[in-house]
């Protein structure tokens, strides 16, 4: 959780000493942290987005001014309350820093209990800004499981870009969670609650692709007797996914640049432009970029696809996450099949952890499930021909994952962790920082 309000702090920003001091002194002796600077140009070195304080600065300063200083901390952080001190009579001064985005001013002189009455509101609406931010960045990717770094960033990268309005190109092989990807950017955006649309343009044979993307007008061909909202249309205000984008036919590539392009759409029989409002999410195990040179694929399709690119790392990459996922599949399988969730033997974990799973997190989670099931929890039992990986780097990603297996079961404690794997605790201390852990 975000610490508590004593734990935030106040920055003046005030050329003159006495004032500086006088509002340091104020403030500390009300219990709130403070910290005063001279110039505006030492401010902005020191606070940027998440700066977890507020701050108040006097308006009149040599160099960069107040107001100057409000507008490019209000670029960096618009949710950063800025408290501004002005001189008496400067009221239009006032009036528009308010406009700019001031949370509140202080007019000199003013007293130290006024100082201290707004800086706590401030402080107290920026905890609360800060906690909300804190929770929503748990919430985003909360489906995305896993303790690896490619795992941390793939989370960053999605609460980042949720809620814009900017088209997703995700990238991945097969069974690692594209669409899984999507959702979580669908469900941490705005247009969470409007329609997620997911089609499989692999699985649509060519002739119902325009009907079931673009949708028909009564009587566009024959059998088509009423007419029919397309998936574009149905996912108006929301998402629309289109998986194995690759397999698009071509006449249909260039009509969903069009949409893309203009925002309309026009359905099959009808001449009628229709606004759409709809944020694309494309997934694809191939390089389109690639495919584009080959002439396989739209190049400028391609690029309006590709705003923002997600890279979804294999589980081969990723090993430490292979026991916390499949412990996570286990209580699913158990609790849809109703069973007992059956404990897991050591070796049995070890050669999770070994395996290159070539289905990734698909191939885990069927796993899982035959585990449940008294079916076995071997790998390699699914689906044959594993990714060879040089010695060297299978050990490293073995060890890697053993470590973080035992950091997490035994809640970063070293010393325990240390003993469960049998090795000294400066060994271990070595390990966990040549791995980044």
């Amino acid at each position: 959780m975000v610490d508590k309000p004593s734990a935030l702090s106040v920055l003046i920003v005030e050329d003159d000493p006495a004032v500086r001091l006088g509002c340091e002194q104020a403030l500390a002796l009300e219990g709130i942290a403070t910290r005063g600077l001279a110039s505006a140009e030492a401010a902005l070195k020191e606070v940027g987005a998440g700066f977890r304080g507020v701050v108040v600065s006097d308006i009149r300063l040599p160099g960069i001014d107040g107001m100057a200083l409000l507008r490019e901390l209000k670029t960096r952080d618009a949710a950063l309350p800025v408290l501004l001190i002005t001189g008496h009579g400067d009221v239009a001064l006032a009036v528009q820093a308010m406009k700019d985005g001031a949370y509140d001013f202080l007019e000199k002189p003013f007293s130290p209990e006024r100082l201290v009455e707004v800086a706590r509101r401030a402080l107290e609406q920026r905890r609360l800004a800060l906690e909300v931010e804190e929770l929503r960045g748990r919430l985003v990717g909360r489906d995305i499981i896993g303790v690896s770094s490619a795992i941390d960033r793939l989370r960053r990268l999605i609460a980042d870009v949720a809620d814009t309005s900017a088209n997703v190109l995700i990238h991945g092989e097969t069974g690692t969670g594209k669409e899984l990807v999507a959702r979580c950017l669908h469900d941490a955006s705005t247009r969470q609650g409007k329609h997620f649309v997911a089609i499989n343009c692999g699985g649509l044979p060519e002739n119902l692709f325009e009907s079931e993307i673009f949708g028909h007008e009564a009587g566009a061909f024959t059998g088509a007797s009423k007419r029919r909202v397309g998936k574009i249309e149905h996912a108006a205000g929301g998402t629309l996914f289109l998986d194995e984008i690759e397999s698009m036919p071509m006449a249909m590539q260039i009509k969903l640049l069009r949409v893309l392009q203009e925002r309309t759409l026009e359905r099959l029989g009808s001449n009628a432009l229709i606004p759409i409002d709809t944020r694309v999410v494309a997934a694809t195990k191939a390089d389109l970029k690639e495919l584009g040179e080959q002439g396989r694929f739209r190049t400028d399709l391609y690029y309006r696809l590709n705003v923002v690119t997600l890279d979804l790392p294999p589980l081969r990459e990723r090993r430490e996450d292979v026991p916390i996922l499949f412990e996570h599949f286990v209580i699913q399988a158990a609790l849809r099949f109703e069973r007992e969730a059956p404990p897991i033997e050591p070796s049995d974990l070890a050669a999770l952890i070994a395996y290159p799973w070539p289905g990734n997190v698909r191939e885990l989670r069927n796993l899982a499930e035959r585990h449940v099931l008294g079916l076995g929890c071997r790998p390699g039992e699914t689906l044959a021909e594993p990714v060879a990986l040089p010695l060297s780097q299978s050990v490293e990603q073995f060890e890697r994952a053993l470590i973080a297996e035992a950091l997490r079961r035994h809640e970063g404690n070293l010393s325990r962790a240390s003993e469960a794997l049998k090795i000294a605790k400066t060994t271990l201390f070595d390990k966990v920082k040549k791995y980044g852990l």
